[in-house]
């Protein structure tokens, strides 16, 4: 029996989020977003999510403010927000990152409290 659950999502119809994610694909456990081309903005109130994220930046620069740290994210850098961790972000330049999160950001209104 061969597994009929395979997707594949096009960005360009992609939904998108209150926040300007737009939603790639979405499993059982896991979920991947893309925020493409983020401008330059002031840090928001700090929140923390009911998710862990993991992230890849493809191009631009924004600092992560996490539980007191700063973190420079940079074209090739990677990080991981985790579960309960209060955090913000600052875009730096025009910021293109996808990330992944787990469970599924987008499930239940977890992504937009």
């Amino acid at each position: 029996m061969s597994d009929k659950t395979v997707i594949k999502v096009d960005s360009s119809n992609s939904p998108k989020g209150e926040l300007g994610q737009k939603y790639l694909a979405s499993g059982k456990t896991v979920s991947m977003r893309l925020w493409e081309n983020e401008q330059p903005n002031e840090p928001k109130e700090p929140a923390a999510r009911e998710y862990e994220t993991v992230g890849y930046v493809i191009t631009g620069r924004a600092e992560l403010h996490i539980e007191g740290q700063t973190v420079l994210l940079e074209p090739g850098s990677s990080w991981v927000v985790p579960k309960g961790s209060s955090h913000t972000y600052k875009i730096l330049e025009s910021f293109t990152a996808v990330e992944a999160t787990s469970p599924p950001a987008q499930v239940h209104g977890r992504d937009e409290n």
